[in-house]
């Protein structure tokens, strides 16, 4: 089993920062891809940025360029600086995990694919 705990939401006026952490915990293996979500009120969760054990990223569309995934050098906790937040990006954050690694296509950012999930924690962002 692998637990995960985020922290670090809050609320922000739009073009301001934020910083996300995920703390991970239980059988952690050495191969592993993780990963933020983030749902929207009446919206379906999406992936915002995925991170594997050797350090390949991936981001959606709508962050790249603001958003930045990383990992520390434990490698058990993860952390998502975001940068010039909008509106929209307002929404329950979820860390996720999977002891898998996609080596050709980098970690996914796909719901279906990740087996471990955290309880959430909420940005808010002003206009």
């Amino acid at each position: 089993q692998v637990q995960l705990v985020e922290s670090g939401g809050g609320s922000v006026q739009a073009g301001g920062s934020l910083r996300l952490s995920c703390a991970a915990s239980g059988n952690i293996y050495s191969t592993y891809s993780m990963a933020w979500f983030r749902q929207a009120p009446g919206k379906e969760r999406e992936g915002v940025a995925a991170i594997d054990n050797a350090g390949s990223t991936s981001y959606a569309d709508s962050v790249k360029g603001r958003f930045t995934i990383s990992q520390d050098n434990a490698k058990k906790n993860m952390d998502l600086q975001m940068n010039s937040l909008k509106a929209e990006d307002t929404a329950l954050y979820y860390c996720a995990a999977v002891r898998r690694q996609w080596v050709v296509t980098g970690p996914p950012l796909r719901l279906g694919e990740y087996q471990y999930w955290g309880q959430g924690t909420q940005v808010t962002v002003s206009s």
